[in-house]
């Protein structure tokens, strides 16, 4: 393929390119904050992981802190993106609690915790790149609470209730996941704990399946 022409024989415009450029810049980024850790996420290490040239990266990004910042700004967007989807899905289908518990899991296993472990000392001690970072982990969980509040109309919760058991869910979750990096091989361990887990916040939100309401409804028009 020559140089700015897409697979469809395009010639595509120097803002496609530059956002092309952009997008394997940050996904090589999250790679190697998953793959290597913080310490060793250096700029010619993302670069060579991108394919890009050290110019092309600094052209973009003018620090290391500026594409890790923005690298991961992106991963949780496009999570957020993900949560309220599911969200909506949930509330059009009426889904169930063990289903928030097991996308919880899923969502957190799939890197996001791991790469949230590399930047958190970081955004601790820095206070311009915690700064950075705040507006779009408040978004995330705007997308957390759409999930919370949809579960909460389904059961007919209260709201607050709701967040205070699914917000526990998370810090569970993060804990068992946290776990993972010393105990790899066992997810009989993770099941169980999950299994427990869902018997607890099943017993908080008593939803009816359809088949059920189903029943009811016709034991009481006989």
């Amino acid at each position: 393929m020559r140089l700015g022409v897409s697979g469809t024989g395009k010639r595509r415009s120097q803002k496609e390119r530059s956002a092309e450029t952009s997008t394997r810049l940050m996904n090589a980024t999250i790679d190697l904050l998953h793959d290597r850790g913080l310490a060793r996420t250096t700029t010619p290490e993302i670069a060579r992981q991108a394919g890009v040239s050290r110019g092309a990266l600094t052209h973009h990004f003018t620090t290391r802190e500026a594409i890790i910042s923005a690298s991961v700004a992106d991963m949780l967007s496009k999570t957020t993106r993900d949560l309220h989807r599911f969200a909506e899905d949930f509330i059009a289908r009426g889904g169930s609690s063990d289903e928030i518990v097991d996308y919880i899991w899923q969502m957190m296993d799939d890197r996001l915790f791991y790469v949230t472990m590399e930047y958190l000392p970081e955004a601790r001690h820095n206070p311009d790149f915690r700064a950075e970072l705040i507006p779009t982990v408040r978004d995330f969980h705007a997308g957390l609470d759409a999930i919370w509040t949809a579960l909460a109309t389904r059961a007919g919760v209260e709201p607050d209730h709701t967040r205070i058991v699914m917000n526990a869910t998370m810090c569970l979750v993060r804990g068992m996941i946290s776990q993972t990096v010393l105990r790899p091989n066992d997810p009989a361990y993770y099941r169980e704990m999950l299994a427990f887990w869902k018997q607890q916040v099943r017993q908080q939100f008593p939803i009816e399946t359809a088949s059920a309401q189903d029943s009811r409804h016709k034991a009481s028009a006989r």
